[in-house]
């Protein structure tokens, strides 16, 4: 189990400098104040009117970092600070979350997919730790002189639902990248940012993206771990 705790702890340690930096970048384009005076809120809106799309509502939700969009009632949910800031990080959030409505609208595949496997997912993160740590208890109480290898199959079950978690993972990333590049593309076009705006806006979002990047290839390499501890077992 050294490996396992090895690449948690490097995954946890990279995710935090991502996260650290990724905070330290909007606090600091949340100075910069957009020249048109627009909300988070304003800027949502009229993303979404540009897109032709009107039946999809702008909402305050409270906390921080809550900002998402849900297909299911179409709401674009911004954070507070979000929904009433007028700054270049407000600006790319709240047209960030639109991408998503706009994904929505236009039937974006990978973000149908994504939908599709959401309840399988949500099953899967809850019980997959548990399958996988009774797996291996089972492996090693099974064991015998017929069976070296013990009862890998509860383990298998546990590594083919962390497959699933990871293979969401991935998927997310084009939802997240496509969501973030129309935000900026619609952004620049409009003119709704000034350049120096749009820089600001820019950046934030590469390192928006970067925690989901992140947080993919650490899922990757546990899944290696349990796939490699599996089949070590299966010789």
């Amino acid at each position: 189990m050294t490996g396992y705790y090895l690449i948690i702890g490097i995954s946890m340690l990279i995710s935090w400098l991502v996260s650290s930096r990724l905070k330290s970048k909007f606090e600091y384009y949340s100075n910069l104040h957009l020249s048109n005076g627009m909300s988070g809120k304003e800027v949502a809106e009229k993303m979404l009117r540009d897109n032709n799309i009107h039946d999809v509502q702008v909402i305050s939700v409270p906390g921080q970092l809550t900002d998402h969009y849900n297909p299911a009632d179409k709401t674009v949910n911004l954070s507070e600070g979000v929904y009433m800031q007028r700054n270049a990080a407000a600006a790319a959030v709240a047209a960030h979350e639109c991408g998503h409505a706009v994904q929505h609208a236009v039937g974006y595949s990978m973000l149908q997919l994504r939908s599709k496997l959401v309840p399988v997912v949500n099953i899967s993160s809850n019980l997959m730790q548990f399958v996988i740590i009774a797996g291996i208890g089972v492996m090693y109480a099974t064991r015998s002189i017929e069976n070296p290898n013990g009862n890998t199959l509860v383990l298998l079950i546990g590594v083919i639902m962390f497959a699933l978690t990871t293979l969401f993972a991935f998927i997310t990333l084009p939802v997240e990248y496509d969501a973030s590049n129309r935000a900026m593309k619609w952004l620049k076009d409009t003119g709704t940012v000034t350049a120096e705006e749009f820089v600001g806006v820019q950046d934030s979002l590469r390192w928006a993206a970067r925690t989901y990047l992140v947080a993919a290839i650490g899922s990757l390499a546990q899944l290696l771990y349990w796939a490699s501890l599996l089949m070590g077992n299966r010789r």
